[in-house]
């Protein structure tokens, strides 16, 4: 689960994390009293929308020299005109693709003199199995395009889950950050208490970019990125109420509501499967052949009629399926389930588009029998290559 920036501060802040003044506003009519309660003279006006590169952004509705969604303000009359300007307006960043996200909430910051700006992001290391720290001196750029032309200048540091943050550990992220001075003393406490926040809310990702070191030597949480593990928010209802549903496909939040996996993609081929590492292979093979995935979606191993019916639904709302892979290997999961799951979805809201399903394992030939039996128009496939090459086939 992803929460705005703002909240993200909040939290931190909680945990003792240094962060600016703000408000957060719906309306633009909020904007000078938010503005007031700042201290000034500079403000900075930030688009609130679940997607990076704000800064660099446009608004689709105020033509290419417009300001970006992340603004310095002057003046309390500039705060006013900038909220204006932005809420309501939909933002195009290069993480929102081009239909972009409308901005419903800015963010009013008091300003900050930057001396330094810095990179640092604590995540779950797979390849060593800990949390670890990845630090840079290459504050306020993409973390991407600083490890392929520099990654000399990122250093990742796992953390031992039964010492936590040591002195030493700070003292490594110190000097991969080059702090010396105040700065240096706030990080000995800045970064502990940052893995603390982490391990405490079960963050999957806590991304700060940038902090920075101001002019009078101290350090800052100038952005925030913080996302949780969507498996443990039943230990955080503060956390649960962050939720936003706005900045949620509406199809992803159907879905958890039926415990499916679902994410959705950019392509023309809906997907039902069952199981992670199955979903991803159907989702390669359809891309071996030409086409896109229009989504990922694991109806997981012990779905019943109801949740293959709901599945089905979801992937026939996506306006941009122009054909579906049903593709379902049953161990625990039975094929004849499946099966009625899908007639049963057909019959209830139609079939306008192709579809294939290839079912083995338990119970599959009671499954076929019941696709067959049903009088729809439902192509067969014997495995997985058979049905991807159909599908692509049918929707051209």
């Amino acid at each position: 689960m992803n929460i705005h920036e703002y909240q993200a501060k909040q939290v931190l802040k909680g945990f003792g994390a240094p962060v600016a003044e703000g408000v957060a506003i719906t309306d633009a009519g909020e904007a000078e009293k938010a503005a007031r309660m700042l201290p000034g003279p500079l403000y900075v006006v930030k688009s609130q929308i679940h997607a990076g590169g704000r800064g660099k952004g446009k608004f689709k509705e105020l033509g290419p020299d417009a300001k970006g969604g992340v603004r310095l303000a002057k003046s309390i009359e500039d705060v006013v005109a900038n909220a204006k300007e932005m809420l309501g307006h939909t933002l195009v960043t290069k993480q929102t693709g081009e239909s972009g996200k409308q901005v419903n909430r800015l963010y009013i910051e008091d300003g900050a003199d930057i001396a330094r700006e810095l990179y640092l992001s604590i995540l779950v290391d797979r390849a060593v199995g800990k949390v670890a720290f990845v630090a840079s001196t290459e504050g306020g750029m993409d973390i991407e395009t600083v490890a392929a032309e520099t990654p000399e200048k990122i250093v990742n540091l796992p953390i031992d889950p039964t010492a936590g943050v040591t002195e030493a550990d700070a003292s490594k992220l110190s000097d991969a950050l080059k702090l010396d001075g105040e700065a240096r003393a706030d990080g000995m406490t800045l970064f502990p208490t940052l893995y603390k926040a982490f391990m405490d809310k079960d963050m999957s990702l806590l991304e700060i970019n940038p902090l920075i070191v101001m002019t009078n030597g101290r350090l800052r949480v100038l952005d925030a990125k913080v996302s949780f593990d969507s498996n443990a928010l039943f230990r955080h209802d503060d956390i649960k109420a962050l939720r936003d549903e706005t900045e949620e496909d509406a199809k992803e939040i159907e879905a958890s509501k039926y415990d499916l996996a679902y994410i959705a993609l950019d392509g023309d081929i809906g997907c039902m499967v069952n199981g992670a590492g199955l979903a991803m292979a159907t989702m390669d093979i359809i891309k071996l052949y030409g086409k896109e995935p229009a989504n990922f979606l694991d109806v997981g191993g012990g779905a019943s009629k109801e949740k293959v019916t709901s599945a089905f639904k979801i992937i026939t709302a996506d306006p941009n399926v122009k054909g579906i892979l049903v593709n379902i290997f049953g161990g625990i999961m039975r094929c004849d389930v499946i099966a009625e799951g899908v007639v049963a979805a057909v019959k209830e809201v139609g079939l306008k588009v192709p579809l294939v399903v290839r079912l083995e394992g338990t119970n599959v030939d009671q499954g076929k029998q019941i696709l067959d039996q049903s009088g729809l128009d439902i192509t067969s496939a014997d495995d997985l290559d058979d049905a991807a090459q159909k599908i692509v086939k049918a929707v051209g």
